[in-house]
């Protein structure tokens, strides 16, 4: 799967952490519809908007949004 594949899923955890000491990261970890876990990188408009439980939805070549 790439960063520009579609899919669907749930979030099942959300996470940050500045990894490099000096930019904070925002990661999901995404369970998509087949079962696969997923982790991915969104901004922080994103992060903020979403909770555990959510549903997003990633259409080809854009970025993940809550549906």
């Amino acid at each position: 799967m790439t960063n520009d594949s579609a899919w669907t899923g749930t979030v099942i955890k959300k996470s940050r952490a500045a990894l490099d000491g000096a930019n904070l990261y925002r990661r999901l970890k995404v369970q998509l519809d087949d079962g696969t876990q997923l982790d991915v990188k969104v901004d922080r408009d994103v992060w903020k908007d979403l909770n555990v439980g959510d549903h997003l939805v990633k259409p080809e070549g854009e970025s993940p949004r809550k549906s």
